[in-house]
């Protein structure tokens, strides 16, 4: 399995610490691509694109919300990051949506629920099924607007 690939802001760096420990007691590599002193967009961003060109297979994002990293890590071509604040949500995330990021807020949810939502999202896989219609169809419209055929 590749490295997981995980990302933060100032304001997540200590649940990002505490992942990061989770993650290697659990045998886990990963690569960690919040030191680099810019701004949480080109964090999410960078790490979207790593995902992208096969370097890893999946990702954790954090900030204050987890939203400003989901919505900057969804604007790279070919990403789906989901916001998880519980279990359910981060295996549905995997499991209907093929997310290949889940963003989490620090200041939103305690270090044990964080560690909990982690796992179920590791443990998922895409189910395909009655799903893949739908994860097509957001590629679908992903495609169309990169093409410029779906502008009003």
């Amino acid at each position: 399995m590749l490295p997981i690939a995980i990302g933060c802001d100032d304001a997540a760096t200590a649940l990002k610490d505490i992942l990061v420990d989770f993650l290697r007691k659990k045998g886990l590599a990963v690569k960690d691509y919040s030191d680099t002193g810019e701004l949480y967009p080109d964090i999410a961003v960078h790490l979207a694109e790593q995902i992208v060109n096969g370097e890893h297979e999946r990702g954790i994002l954090l900030c204050g919300t987890g939203i400003g990293m989901c919505i900057s890590a969804n604007k790279v071509p070919g990403i789906r990051a989901a916001l998880c604040h519980d279990n359910y949500s981060a295996e549905r995330a995997r499991k209907s949506n093929n997310a290949q990021i889940i963003t989490l807020g620090a200041r939103v949810i305690g270090a044990e629920l964080a560690k909990s939502i982690v796992a179920s999202w590791l443990e998922s896989e895409f189910e395909a099924g009655g799903s893949a219609p739908k994860v097509d169809r957001i590629s679908y419209y992903e495609n169309k607007f990169l093409d410029g055929a779906g502008s009003r």
